[in-house]
């Protein structure tokens, strides 16, 4: 099972601006201008590692969101590790 967690938080200057979020990773140099549930997801994997399953749990919890999409997640999860905003970790 892969789990998910946020980059570390000494790596990422969070801004909200309006109905986006910019993003700067230091480790890239790179500001990531962002939706929806982008700083959701980098909110919730700060705080613990979290498997794809469990994070869309406890993201329609705390968000309120109607009609969480898995496959959306996965996707989504794929582009900010590609990005390096997101890693993945192998759990046993």
């Amino acid at each position: 099972m892969t789990l998910y967690r946020a980059a570390a938080p000494d790596t990422l200057r969070i801004v909200p601006l309006d109905a986006l979020t910019l993003v700067y990773h230091r480790a890239s140099g790179i500001t990531h201008i962002v939706d929806t549930p982008v700083p959701e997801i980098l909110e919730t994997l700060a705080v613990e590692p979290l498997s794809a399953p469990d994070l869309l749990a406890r993201l329609a919890k705390t968000f309120d969101l109607v009609d969480a999409d898995p496959l959306a997640l996965a996707v989504r999860l794929d582009e900010l590790a590609a990005v390096g905003l997101v890693e993945r970790l192998c759990a046993i």
